[in-house]
């Protein structure tokens, strides 16, 4: 026995390596860097440690705004799209004919990039001097007035990040969530129709707890993917997002480390030890949650 826990150890090892090398060690790193204050990192130097660096950040109005975005897009974007993700799924599958079909559709916004997905929305928003874009036209026609998605109001403009969130992650879901509603045994079905239960019942008491795990799995997956976003914000507001009003905390670290207020390492750091803290706030107490709700 104890020589196969050694074999299992021997097998574990590239793996424990790799998470100590790339993911350990440039945390730690990172940590470090957030308390030394004027870090250079062409000289690698700097003038003091402390926690100036948080203190400058949490003031920083930039930075707030970017986290205030990040908050919005998370706490909108990851339950519609899960719950948006479960109808389709549910409804697919008590779909027989032409079922693949329709995966195989709603599966092209994944597998599409995400640039180029952002462009098509920009032509569908965005408001110019020749078009005010297909959606104005929608409100028009139903009597409202035009508004522009890209450069114009708050609003508008976290109404199109989060719909182009919602519309690139979906896919995915509907792929998993599918999947685990076919893993499902008819056997609790068949028994539940006996008993003459209706479908809303059979929905919650049996389709939900089995495949609770799986929506678990997303809405933990969900969360940390929606913190990092900074890509679909780039794909529909350009580079210049502290200047559009929609940066977001990744977008901030890159600011600070390239971006036009870039150069300074310590400060990027810093927000991406508070990104990493919320997150990992986030999914522990997810974790906790998921004792009780999820049944595996």
């Amino acid at each position: 026995m104890e020589r196969n826990n050694h074999k299992a150890w021997l097998y574990l090892l590239p793996a424990v390596l790799f998470l100590g090398v790339f993911m350990l060690y440039p945390l730690v790193d990172v940590f470090v860097y957030s308390f030394e204050e004027g870090y250079n990192s062409a000289s690698q130097t700097y003038f003091g440690v402390g926690g100036d660096n948080y203190s400058y950040i949490l003031h920083d109005p930039y930075f707030l705004s970017a986290l205030k975005n990040t908050f919005i897009l998370v706490i909108i974007t990851v339950p519609l799209s899960t719950i948006i993700a479960l109808l389709i799924s549910a409804g697919l599958s008590s779909i027989k004919p032409l079922r693949n079909l329709f995966q195989t559709v709603y599966f092209l916004p994944y597998v599409t990039n995400t640039l180029a997905v952002g462009l098509v929305f920009m032509i569908l928003f965005k408001k110019t001097a020749y078009s005010d874009g297909l959606v104005n036209l929608l409100i028009n026609l139903f009597g409202g007035a035009s508004v522009d998605f890209i450069d114009g109001p708050y609003w508008a403009k976290m109404f199109v990040l989060c719909f182009y969130t919602i519309w690139v992650v979906m896919p995915f879901k509907i792929l998993i969530l599918t999947s685990a509603l076919a893993s499902v045994k008819q056997d609790y079905y068949n028994a539940a129709r006996i008993d003459g239960t209706p479908r809303h019942r059979i929905f919650t008491k049996i389709t939900l707890p089995m495949i609770s795990p799986m929506i678990f799995y997303l809405v933990i997956t969900g969360f940390i993917g929606a913190f990092k976003a900074y890509s679909d914000a780039v794909a529909l507001f350009g580079t210049d997002l502290n200047a559009a009003g929609m940066n977001t905390i990744v977008g901030y670290v890159y600011d600070m480390l390239y971006g036009d207020s870039g150069g300074f390492p310590s400060y990027a750091s810093a927000a991406a030890i508070v990104l990493f803290a919320i997150v990992l706030t986030i999914t522990c107490v997810n974790l906790l949650v998921s004792r009780k709700h999820v049944h595996y």
